[in-house]
């Protein structure tokens, strides 16, 4: 009979032909310590699995997709017409999702193959998903915070607010380290070096940006004199940008006490941000140029209404020296005309007066009798015979006496 160490043979082969069926037995082992425990078999379906399969993409659909608060790991099994397979993304990889993917949802998974020891199920670790749908997750997050500010009112262009023409202090949220704001900075000086410039710092990528960057406008909507608010970053993919596409940033926007100036990414990259915004600006740079009028346009301006102002001033001032040259002439005009009248005036007057003046009467022959007392005899029975009187005549008086009443020679 052969010995155990005669046998090479896998272990589950059956015996040799025509002989007696053995026991198989490890070379150097006794028989009796064949058996594993459920923990090492399981450990050593795991460590074949994922060494057979350290890493694949599976595609698929998204059925009974859970997210567990307490821990964030999100659970699901991803199926097709023949078969399912249990799967798992843990929080890490599960925080950088923009949504959750909807029931049914077709989908690409990368990650790896493993046992979970304590159910002993296969189940797939996942560390991507992707939406096969247009836009992927992306879009499906975008379309859903796009509809619900909608129906609130934030994107409607009836509160959007005017920029100031004018501003002395601009605030800009961004990240200090980046280079949006070298370009806001580099516009802001070069147009408008007199501006004072408030940084509000903040991430604006990664776990937790949107958050920052919505106190960072909280805390800029305190700076008293603020005018006017730019909040962006530079380019990037739609992960680097997604902290603009958040609900914090729209709110803290839509609150902010004065205007904002959305600048995030490149002309082509539209976020929500953009939308709630007072104004979209496709880049940084761009947003500074529209925050802060330009010195030197306006020192051009202002010569060319200086000189207007000046043309205006002496063609105002030659018509009304026109004018007043007209005034005065039509007043000398008038003052004659009133002399001319005002003299026949007189005149007619004078003449009038000289036929009623008692010295006119005289003139024509008549006299005045005046009595010794200077009273007007206006009587005869005032001169008896003897009386002695004055008689006025047109050119003196002379003294006479009355011999008494007579008729009329």
């Amino acid at each position: 009979m052969s010995s155990s160490r005669d046998f090479h043979g896998d272990l589950f082969d059956p015996p040799p032909t025509g002989g007696p069926a053995r026991r198989p037995t490890l070379p150097g082992r006794p028989p009796e310590d064949l058996a594993l425990s459920v923990s090492a078999l399981a450990a050593l379906a795991r460590e074949t699995l994922e060494r057979a399969f350290p890493s694949l993409w599976v595609a698929g659909e998204v059925a009974g997709w859970k997210r567990y608060g307490s821990s964030g790991h999100c659970y699901f099994t991803l199926r097709d017409a023949h078969a399912q397979v249990r799967c798992v993304m843990f929080r890490t990889d599960a925080q950088r999702l923009p949504a959750d993917p909807e029931e049914g949802t077709q989908v690409r998974l990368l990650g790896r193959l493993t046992l979970y020891d304590r159910k002993g199920d296969v189940q797939f670790v996942v560390r991507e998903l992707e939406s096969r749908a247009a836009g992927g997750l992306w879009r499906v997050a975008f379309e859903k915070l796009r509809t619900k500010l909608e129906a609130e009112g934030l994107l409607a262009a009836g509160r959007k607010r005017p920029l100031p023409g004018f501003p002395s202090t601009v605030g800009i949220v961004t990240s200090p380290a980046g280079a949006a704001l070298h370009d806001i900075l580099h516009v802001i000086r070069r147009r408008a070096p007199w501006i004072r410039v408030v940084l509000s710092p903040a991430r604006v990528q990664g776990e937790g940006a949107a958050r920052e960057i919505a106190r960072a406008l909280a805390r800029l909507g305190r700076v008293p004199g603020l005018d006017v608010v730019i909040v962006g970053r530079g380019g990037g993919g739609a992960e680097d940008l997604w902290a603009f596409n958040e609900e914090p940033v729209a709110r803290a926007i839509a609150a902010c006490p004065v205007p904002v100036i959305s600048a995030v990414g490149h002309e082509t990259d539209i976020t929500i941000a953009d939308l709630v915004a007072d104004l979209r600006a496709p880049t940084p740079s761009a947003a500074a140029e529209r925050a802060v009028p330009d010195g030197l346009a306006l020192a051009a301006g202002l010569r060319v209404t200086e000189n207007r102002l000046r043309e205006a001033l002496l063609r105002g001032v030659s018509r009304r020296r026109d004018r007043l040259a007209q005034v005065a002439e039509g007043l000398e005009d008038c003052a004659r005309d009133r002399i001319r009248r005002a003299r026949e005036r007189v005149a007619r007057l004078s003449h009038t007066l000289e036929a009623l003046s008692p010295l006119g009467i005289l003139a024509r022959g008549y006299a005045v009798a005046r009595a010794a007392d200077g009273r007007v005899v206006r009587g005869t029975a005032e001169l008896p015979a003897g009386a002695r009187f004055l008689l006025r005549l047109a050119d003196g008086s002379v003294r006479a006496r009355s011999e008494g009443a007579g008729e009329e020679a």
